[in-house]
């Protein structure tokens, strides 16, 4: 198939690549332009634009899809379909309606559940017990489109990076399956109960809360790995990017959450303790607890 395909971070750079191994002819990748990251602020290029350029196809970076001459060159590349995966730009009805068969869209949650910015982040943090990707043909509303095949995967103890590389394995996969006969894969539209939002993740929202009880601190720490959930001590950030909840461990009287309970770094929650098991200081490298604590002593009672 003559295919469009529009994508920016590292999750997306798989279906491409399995597009490209299918034998498909990728005659154009969109992608947002190129920021400034890093301590020296460098100009870098999304994961999308550097892979596309590897294989030799054409980039565009648009800053907005709604202006007419970019939906008019969007049009002018006769695809017969667009698949999108973390583009991260509104697709307008002009640009969703130009390829023969519209576009798909790689989501990594099983909708109606999570639909938005960040849903894998989202169902760790909630304790759901599964989440998978949806080949979902888009409309205007945001993430409401018919979806045309699924795949499952069990969360357990995976972290957000796990799953990220795990979704963006199997919905390249199921991407080529959909391409190879979309005939045979008909869009289902999404049931109407079961809606729920998935917001971007606020930095904010990366600081380790006590108060939570242990088991949605841990939560916590796996949702935001990468880039690391974090604590305060000493007017130092430390990053907890491994933990485990002891949620049956009560305070103790006088105790406080967010409190250093025993020599291993246990730390009081809301409701039982939870114990790092790999931390990170500011331009160190990841440490076990039991190393971090040689270097950087957090006595007992000490509060975070």
């Amino acid at each position: 198939m003559r295919i469009i395909f529009m994508g920016t971070p590292e999750f997306s750079v798989p279906v491409l690549q399995a597009l490209v191994d299918a034998g498909h002819d990728v005659v154009a990748a969109y992608s947002q332009p190129a920021r400034r990251s890093g301590r020296g602020k460098t100009v870098t290029s999304s994961p999308v634009q550097m892979r596309a350029e590897t294989l030799g196809i054409a980039v565009r970076t648009p800053v907005s899809l709604r202006d007419p001459d970019a939906q008019t060159e969007f049009a002018a590349l006769r695809a017969d379909v667009a698949v999108v995966a973390a583009y991260g730009l509104i697709l307008p009805r002009a640009v969703l309606e130009a390829p023969r068969l519209g576009c798909l869209n790689v989501h990594a949650s099983l909708l109606p559940r999570w639909r938005g910015a960040a849903p894998i982040q989202r169902a760790i943090l909630a304790g759901d017990d599964a989440t998978g990707v949806g080949i979902m043909q888009m409309e205007i509303g945001l993430d409401t489109g018919p979806v045309r095949l699924e795949g499952r995967t069990p969360i357990a103890a995976k972290t957000a990076g796990d799953l990220t590389d795990e979704l963006s394995a199997m919905g390249a996969r199921l991407m080529v399956d959909v391409l190879a006969d979309i005939a045979a894969y008909p869009a289902i539209a999404q049931p109407a109960e079961g809606i729920t939002y998935a917001p971007k993740i606020d930095k904010a929202e990366t600081r380790l809360d006590f108060s939570k009880r242990a088991v949605e601190v841990e939560r916590q720490v796996r949702g935001f790995n990468p880039p690391g959930a974090w604590f305060e001590v000493q007017g130092e950030r430390v990053r907890v990017l491994a933990a485990s909840a002891d949620p049956d461990k009560k305070l103790a009287f006088g105790q406080r959450h967010g409190s250093v309970v025993d020599e291993g770094l246990a730390i009081q929650c809301g409701d039982g303790v939870i114990r790092p098991i790999l931390l990170q200081r500011a331009g160190r490298g990841v440490m076990t607890a039991e190393e971090f604590l040689r270097g950087f002593s957090i006595p007992v009672g000490t509060q975070l």
